[in-house]
């Protein structure tokens, strides 16, 4: 009997282990698709298309940019701030710069303020979906198409935004595959011409 107890009492707590580290794995991907279904946390939405409505109340959307301390690009908003329409498609572009002289590969996190605007402020096309690699001196300026969904103005707490930020942090990351496999070709190219 006292065996049959011990056993319960391994099980439960076994059982408890496993629950607990699957939570803990599910965590970050169940945090990542609520931040972008509610837009908490400044996280923004993303669609295919234009918004199918523009309104005549417009809406300010500033640009913010910076790296994280060990990122040695430059990277900037070309425009700090404009001014649209609530559903209109607008098109901004940021600016890196790689003064190094090696290849550096970065990746932009990014998120929207107040946070109370996240959920509206949709992303058609972002330089911040994929990896960005820049060759050394290299600069190239970056588009973002987005547009403030209309939706906006009904919201209980958004509808009293009337300016939004949107802010990029880049990150500097390993070189992808294909960047670093053509980078050995060009430097076992260089050492055969030495």
């Amino acid at each position: 009997m006292a065996m049959d107890a011990k056993l319960k009492t391994v099980t439960r707590l076994v059982g408890v282990v496993v629950l607990m580290g699957g939570l803990a794995w599910a965590s970050v991907p169940f945090y990542d698709w609520f931040c972008r279904v509610t837009g908490f946390g400044g996280t923004t939405g993303v669609a295919v298309a234009n918004s199918d409505r523009v309104l005549d109340q417009t809406i300010k959307v500033r640009f913010d940019g910076s790296k994280d301390r060990n990122m040695p690009w430059e990277f900037k908003p070309v425009v700090h701030e404009m001014e649209l329409k609530i559903g209109e498609t607008g098109l901004a572009f940021y600016e890196a710069y790689n003064p190094t002289d090696r290849v550096i590969a970065g990746s932009a996190s990014y998120n929207v303020t107040p946070y109370e605007a996240g959920g509206f402020f949709t992303k058609i096309d972002c330089f911040c979906f994929t990896e960005q690699v820049l060759q050394p001196g290299e600069r190239v300026q970056m588009p973002v198409t987005f547009y403030v969904d209309p939706e906006i103005v009904t919201d209980r707490d958004a509808k009293y935004v009337h300016t939004i930020t949107l802010s990029y942090t880049f990150y500097e990351i390993d070189l992808p595959e294909e960047a670093h496999a053509a980078l050995e070709q060009v430097n076992k190219t260089d050492k055969k011409l030495n």
